[in-house]
């Protein structure tokens, strides 16, 4: 029990503004710009959701509750020390691995594919969890490795069977394009940790060599679309149907677009898919050349601020780990775009924050977290401390 004015008493009176003083410097290091760019793309995805129907529900209404829990669990995820998740790396990763598994085993199917895992009643896609669980991962192994290390062809051997037994699992599920996009995070986070070229170069030839066997064992579907994408026009109305009425969409919607709720390729439900994988088309459609661009810029100036963001942070783990996310979305958003335009064939990757979608939306917002986290933490000191210091 201690008197008015007291050690004890002015001792807490000093935690209480150390502690004040912490939270206080913490939210004024949150890139507040960052946020509000999160903020205006999922409101953009919300307004396109909307337009899919024309009411709010089902798609708006959800999306819109996602995006409140994504941004409390986003801003939360901000304030943990960047130290302690880096200790949570291979746990994190471990679970996501064991959930992939039970995916295989016990997963649910849906459009031909046994992607999701029915966890407390609610579907979630474990390959989701596990892009942003192997960025961490991988940044926490080459963290702290020297550049003569790093060129030990060893010291790669588990950091490359890290990545190629999610990408196996995946593959299995069968899900090609969320598959590609985990080895191609793997990879440019190899890069930015400081892998020598010649590992790049000798993957891209043994990778090369692989591509008529890994074809002959693709599943049909998937050698459809790679068919359809050299040549729509060759099943016109079945696996050729979804990029062509696509492109009519993108084509119709001409500089200044149809106007909202107006698009007709979405409002006849010619355009497959509308609200999940092919929703930019339903957005260009609707708000043409002009809001095409004005998007794709709101894109990239969120994966620009995650490159600054990496570039800011003083220690080598919140570089890479910036890098991965920024990384990550930077693909999604690539790959979705280059299929929906028919550059690519089609794998059925989401938009992020726009497409309608559980999983992945809770994921961008808790890496988005992340990657917050690192720029409030951005020098945090990683040096081990030594006994008796």
């Amino acid at each position: 029990m201690s008197v008015k004015g007291g050690p004890l008493q002015r001792a807490e009176g000093r935690l209480l503004r150390v502690t004040s003083f912490d939270f206080t410097r913490k939210i004024a290091r949150i890139n507040w710009f960052f946020v509000a760019l999160v903020v205006l793309l999922g409101g953009v995805g919300a307004l396109s959701l909307y337009s899919a129907t024309g009411a709010f529900d089902p798609y708006a209404k959800r999306q819109l509750l996602r995006l409140a829990v994504g941004f409390a669990l986003m801003l939360a995820i901000a304030f943990v020390d960047i130290r302690i998740i880096a200790r949570l790396a291979w746990p994190l990763y471990a679970v996501s691995l064991v959930l992939l598994v039970m995916v295989l085993k016990f997963g649910s199917v849906g459009l031909g594919a046994e992607r999701w895992l029915s966890i407390g009643g609610v579907a979630v896609q474990p390959s989701e969890f596990m892009k942003v669980a192997l960025v961490l991962a991988l940044a926490h192994w080459f963290h702290r490795a020297s550049w003569e290390r790093i060129g030990n062809p060893f010291f790669l051997l588990l950091p490359l069977a890290a990545t190629l037994l999610p990408v196996v699992l995946i593959l299995k599920e069968p899900n090609l394009g969320t598959a590609l996009i985990v080895l191609a995070i793997g990879a440019t986070t190899f890069f930015a940790a400081g892998v020598r070229l010649w590992s790049f170069a000798l993957a891209l030839v043994l990778g090369g060599l692989a591509t008529p066997i890994a074809f002959a064992h693709l599943h049909g579907y998937q050698k459809a679309r790679i068919l359809t994408f050299l040549d729509p026009a060759r099943d016109p109305l079945g696996a050729g149907y979804n990029i062509i009425q696509a492109k009519i969409a993108l084509g119709s919607g001409g500089m200044w677009g149809q106007g909202l709720m107006h698009a007709s390729q979405g409002r006849l439900d010619f355009l497959p898919e509308k609200e999940t994988d092919f929703i930019f088309t339903l957005f260009a459609e609707q708000f043409g050349f002009v809001g095409s661009i004005a998007l794709v810029g709101l894109l990239c100036l969120i994966v620009c601020t995650a490159g600054a963001i990496a570039l800011s942070s003083r220690h080598q783990f919140g570089r890479l780990v910036a890098f991965g996310i920024g990384m990550n979305f930077f693909l999604y958003v690539f790959v979705n775009l280059a299929m929906v335009m028919g550059l690519i064939p089609v794998g059925g990757v989401p938009l992020p924050l726009i497409s309608y979608g559980g999983s992945a939306l809770l994921t961008t917002m808790a890496s988005f977290g992340i990657l917050l986290s690192v720029q409030v933490h951005g020098d945090a000191d990683f040096t081990p401390k030594r006994e008796g210091v």
